[in-house]
């Protein structure tokens, strides 16, 4: 009897165990214990999650045999997609390796993939007799609603930049990357996007790069303030380029009405006309101010340019020739003062994660007190090692030839972007007369003292941003690559694409960029050293425990039975 019951037991046990397995399997949780909650979705990704009303489907290009580096991206992306799951059942996905198959029908995958944009990674494979080149796509290709998109799920490797970090630094983007892509899925409207003109502003092809980036998913055109009477309430974004014009009262109205009613401006203001070219060709050089007319709106809205160059010991470099070798001049690259590489404020979501951005001849900014109340966030700016010159200024290259006095860069941090929220006050406050009132009323439009709550971005440069176009190919350079240095500061085009998406998302996606995952790398010195000693540790000592058991068990047993 005590058999039967003993049986029943075990038999009751196993079922229950074999149950909350099978209902396992159609959940997935978890307990976040981490101390950076690497697995803890942010709110807004679980808004924009939620919101979805219908199937959508992501194909992972991440399988097969990878390197450990590559598989650790494979189990983030899977982890992430299952806790997005969890949240809503409609996101279904599969993971599927483009290089399985016959050698025809890797070759034709090949050349769709790259019709679409997903190119894949050459990677050498150490195999212990010999190396390898195995081509892996780290690509996720989202469909919705009969929409596509892709994302690259690995970021790009800087030069000189460690291989572990990069992945590490992938795995933090992964939740902001899905959560920014699946919200521009479903939004009911492309929003749309304008570039201003007419007062001397950058040309399109100089612009072109980033229109490209941004017509992936907004209506992006060019707006001439002349050629309308309001600036339509449809418009979600205005970028006013570094114009060289002045602005007349008009215009500067327009642009003022357009900010009451809520709309949203990135000005790109430079304060003085400079140029390397000017230098080289006049030896020195005494930049013009630019009067574009706007300061008494910026100041109005709580943002003051300052007439000055900023200089930075942090800096790139550009060439100049220390003599003749052959018949031909022989360059070095010099620090060049005026070339910061300004910092992101990584305490905000604009700026979390980015590297340096490469900035060119721009002026501080300051705050200035407002009637209503406006936050003001500094988001770029110089290291601890800058100055600046007040204009006139005199620029040559003579302060190449000499030895730098760093104890000349003693002024701090000097803001270079500013990001203003909240209710301005307009710059036509109580200065409406009734002859401009009445030619208001008639053309219907009513004038707004006071804005509802906006946002607004003031960067003093715009060289940062724009592109350079290759006279050789007739083709444009990517968006902050330095020609001197021959190399692209991937910070440039990601702050400009993270300041746009921060003053047009109104869910907060962007919020999830802060997601910080620390990597703890072992000291490989350290490890070699120990090496047989942790390997007893998690190998043999086990199996010591294990055996001392058996021993213990047996000899126990051996007693209580021999009685």
């Amino acid at each position: 009897m005590k058999g039967v019951q003993r049986i029943t037991q075990l038999l009751l046990v196993i079922g229950i165990i074999i149950f909350l397995n099978v209902i396992a399997n159609f959940f997935f949780g978890a307990i976040d214990l981490t101390e950076e909650k690497r697995y803890t979705l942010s709110p807004s990704t679980h808004k924009v999650v939620e919101s979805l009303d219908d199937n959508l489907f992501v194909k992972i290009l991440l399988d097969g045999e990878l390197p450990p580096g590559f598989k650790r991206l494979q189990n983030s992306t899977k982890e992430l997609l299952n806790e997005l799951q969890d949240i809503n059942p409609d996101i279904q996905y599969i993971f599927e390796d483009p290089m399985e198959g016959s050698v025809q029908e890797i070759k034709d995958r090949r050349d769709q993939l790259a019709k679409d944009g997903v190119i894949g990674v050459t990677l050498t494979v150490n195999e212990g007799n010999g190396v390898s080149q195995k081509a892996i796509y780290p690509f996720a290709l989202i469909s919705y609603k009969g929409r596509t998109s892709k994302i690259s799920l690995l970021k790009e490797q800087n030069i000189g930049e460690d291989d572990q970090v990069v992945l590490n630094r992938s795995i933090e983007l992964l939740e902001y990357k899905f959560a920014n892509q699946i919200q521009k899925l479903t939004l009911s409207r492309r929003q749309n996007i304008a570039f201003s003109t007419g007062h001397g502003e950058l040309p399109f092809e100089r612009t072109i790069r980033l229109q490209r980036e941004l017509e992936n998913f907004y209506n992006v055109g060019r707006l001439n303030l002349d050629s309308l009477v309001v600036i339509d309430k449809e418009l979600d974004l205005l970028i006013v380029p570094a114009p060289k014009e002045s602005f007349d009262d008009k215009a500067k109205f327009k642009l003022d009405q357009y900010i009451m009613n809520g709309g949203k401006v990135i000005w790109l203001i430079e304060k003085m006309d400079t140029h390397l070219d000017s230098i080289n060709k006049y030896r020195f050089y005494v930049p013009n101010d630019i009067i574009t007319g706007l300061d008494g709106l910026l100041f109005k809205y709580g943002a003051k340019i300052q007439p000055n160059l900023v200089l930075d010991l942090e800096a790139t470099a550009i060439p100049q020739v220390v003599g003749q070798q052959d018949g031909k001049p022989q360059t070095m690259l010099f620090k060049w003062f005026y070339h910061p590489l300004a910092i992101a404020n990584r305490n905000h979501p604009i700026g979390k994660n980015l590297d340096r951005v490469n900035m060119y001849f721009p002026s501080s900014l300051d705050t200035v007190k407002t009637k209503y109340p406006v936050t003001k966030t500094p988001i770029l700016s110089t290291s601890p090692y800058s100055r600046y010159q007040l204009n006139p200024v005199r620029l040559n290259f003579e302060i190449l030839k000499y030895p730098v006095e760093e104890d000349q860069f003693n002024k701090g941090n000097q803001t270079l972007g500013l990001l203003l929220e909240g209710e301005f006050e307009s710059a036509y406050a109580n200065r409406i007369t009734p002859g401009f009132q009445a030619t208001l009323d008639q053309l219907n439009i009513k004038f707004q003292p006071k804005s509802i709550p906006t946002k607004q971005i003031v960067i003093s440069d715009v060289d940062f941003m724009k592109n350079r176009i290759n006279l050789r190919t007739n083709t444009a350079d990517p968006i902050g690559y330095n020609v001197w240095e021959q190399k692209v500061y991937d910070g440039n085009r990601d702050f400009i694409l993270n300041a746009i998406e921060y003053l047009l998302d109104e869910s907060g996606v962007l919020d999830s960029r802060s997601k910080e995952v620390k990597l703890r790398l072992l000291d490989a010195v350290k490890t070699k050293q120990e090496r047989n000693k942790w390997q007893f540790i998690n190998i043999g000592l086990p199996l010591v425990f294990l055996g001392l058991f058996g021993i213990l068990f047996n000899y126990i047993r051996k007693r209580k039975y021999s009685r």
